[in-house]
């Protein structure tokens, strides 16, 4: 029998590489049209993506094999797809999260913002979410999520250990002190010794033996449990909440940028850094709220005082988490040069990403149009200060004439060893970039830009957007939610990046057959692809999270269908309400006009 289910699992791959190959085939040999072929490898790569049989990667490379085969695309075509401009934005952004980890930046941040928050188990969740959910904007959240979950667990370690030392759980945790007393008062009176009672009951009934000693120490394991649960879940949820408020913060936001620009060319750059941030930022606050009270009343029940208490001194526990975090902090000493000169050049990133079109004035970036002509983007600018992180010094240089030094000088009060990930003296060093940067996120947006670009080579989101036709009776706001609930479930099952993929050239297609204004669908449309909370393998951060052991898979189906349908409801109304207004969604607007195109 042994040898059987060993069999069986030696030709798991080939059977599932092979079985979607068989049953799809029929589909091109049979219909013989463009749509049909692409309907093939669509539906190939996304069983390939959501089984996970080849490395996501791989199968994001199959367009430039099989589109040429198949009669959609030339060569040639295909692989201009897989560098654009939102590329280079992309990669841009990794390389600048690559100094900022390079010299602890976002550590310091990450470590003095919990010590500002304080420790306290509702409060400690408010702190791990926030400063999660801001990192994840800037850096991805799969690299958030890797940096915050070691510290997360080093918190939780250190609870669970001052818990055991100290036996007895804490005053509103477990028994009181005066419920204590009445225990011994009540023990003395039928004979036992109340010096025998805690931690060991020497007592002729068993019932109030397992009554007095063991069931507070399973309280307090319950409480551990579940502070850990919740932790572990804050940490993945607000990375993927995070991602969604600025262009560069996931995968789908980049797709949209590309697919928007390739599908209206015409658009005047609605959908900048600017615009996105407007609108999303206050849905991912809103979004973070609600998932800090659901996850509150999940774990720490309805009792919310002990966050607004000010006057309540911090449990033994809460005090020894609270100096594991200023201990990690004050490791690190003072702020090097590196750190404070990584720091400048992300908030003038930031700026000048801000300022180049802001949209209700002209930004820096009109500075640099030739007769219409936009040469700047955020690409451009990322690019530039990558570029100033590879020429500046990460050590404080000393001027010597008109020679520069290139000895270390430390820094008075700090460590004098300076870091030692700078071996090139540089604020970016190109082997310490090759080592960390996930080269594999280009290769998944390329193939994501292929398959929307043989989406409407081939006419299939035609196709597709005419079937789902019929939704244009409902209400508009009821087809948004629809849409935005189908699509939070199939990115369960498949990448982010993926499902906007194969999700935003139908909802654009429809949008215009609809006489819809296109964002009203495809901006919630693309948010809710970062819904991803129930299953481990749905993203990175869930999966990062699930393998320190912690949570099993009902722990985050539960937490996270309620969350499904928080999101779901969050980006629904905040299309409708300030979405509306930002992005005139009223009227259909001419850029949009593109049946002469189709």
């Amino acid at each position: 029998m042994q040898s059987c289910l060993r069999a069986l699992r030696e030709l798991r791959q080939p059977f599932t590489l092979t079985l979607p190959v068989l049953v799809l085939l029929p589909l091109p040999l049979v219909v013989r049209s463009k749509e049909a072929n692409f309907g093939f490898i669509v539906m190939l790569m996304a069983v390939y993506w959501s089984t996970e049989v080849l490395p996501p990667p791989v199968i994001a490379i199959f367009p430039v094999v099989l589109f040429p085969m198949f009669g959609i695309m030339t060569s040639k075509e295909v692989c201009k797809q897989y560098m654009k401009d939102t590329s280079m934005l992309f990669l841009g952004g990794l390389m600048v999260a690559v100094a900022v980890e390079t010299c602890n930046l976002h550590k310091r941040i990450a470590l003095r913002a919990l010590l500002l928050i304080g420790v306290r188990p509702a409060l400690l969740m408010m702190g791990f979410m926030g400063v999660t959910a801001f990192f994840s904007m800037w850096i991805s959240d799969t690299a958030t999520t890797a940096m915050m979950a070691p510290i997360a667990q080093a918190v939780l370690d250190q609870l669970s250990t001052t818990a055991t030392q100290l036996g007895d759980p804490e005053p509103g945790h477990g028994q009181t002190a005066g419920d204590q007393e009445l225990e011994e008062k009540d023990a003395t009176d039928e004979g036992i010794q109340p010096a025998l009672i805690s931690p060991v009951v020497q007592t002729q009934d068993a019932d109030v033996e397992l009554r007095v000693s063991v069931v507070p120490h399973s309280d307090e394991q319950s409480e551990q449990q579940r502070l850990r649960k919740m932790l572990s879940l804050c940490v993945c949820y607000s990375a993927s909440i995070g991602g969604t408020a600025t262009l560069i913060g996931t995968g789908p936001n980049q797709v949209l940028k590309v697919m928007f620009s390739q599908i209206f060319p015409d658009n005047g750059d609605v959908i900048n850094f600017a615009s996105w941030f407007g609108f999303s930022f206050p849905n991912m606050l809103i979004m973070l709220t609600c998932c800090w009270l659901w996850l509150h009343l999940l774990f720490l029940g309805v009792n919310f005082r002990r966050v607004r208490s000010c006057r309540r001194a911090d449990s033994p526990r809460e005090q020894a988490a609270y100096g594991i975090i200023q201990g990690e902090y004050r490791k690190l000493g003072l702020m090097s040069f590196a750190e404070k000169l990584v720091l400048s050049l992300v908030i003038l990133l930031v700026t000048l990403w801000f300022t180049r079109e802001p949209g209700f004035v002209p930004g820096w970036g009109s500075l640099f149009n030739i007769e219409g002509e936009k040469f700047v983007s955020n690409a451009t600018v990322v690019m530039f200060i990558t570029v100033l992180m590879f020429i500046m010094p990460s050590h404080r240089p000393r001027f010597k004439g008109w020679v520069w030094n290139k000895a270390m000088e430390a820094e008075p009060g700090s460590d004098s060893e300076e870091r030692k990930d700078h071996r090139s003296g540089r604020l970016l060093d190109w082997k310490e970039v090759q080592r960390k940067l996930p080269w594999n996120v280009v290769l998944l947006l390329g193939g994501g830009f292929a398959l929307a670009k043989g989406c409407e080579v081939s006419g299939l989101h035609l196709w597709l957007g005419r079937q789902l036709l019929p939704l244009k009776n409902l209400p508009p706001w009821s087809m948004v939610a629809l849409l935005c609930l189908v699509i939070s479930i199939f990115t369960e099952c498949s990448s982010n990046a993926g499902t906007a993929t194969l999700f935003l050239p139908i909802l654009a297609s429809m949008a215009v057959m609809s006489k819809l204004n296109p964002l009203y669908i495809l901006i919630p449309g693309t948010v809710s692809n970062s819904f991803a909370f129930m299953l481990p393998v749905a993203t990175p951060p869930n999966a990062i999270i699930f393998s320190y052991g912690h949570l099993r898979v009902t722990d985050m189906v539960k937490a996270g269908f309620v969350l499904n349908l928080i999101g779901v409801v969050s980006v629904t109304l905040a299309i409708n309400t300030w979405g509306r207004a930002m992005f005139h969604l009223d009227t259909f607007p001419t850029w949009a006009n593109i049946s002469r195109s189709l």
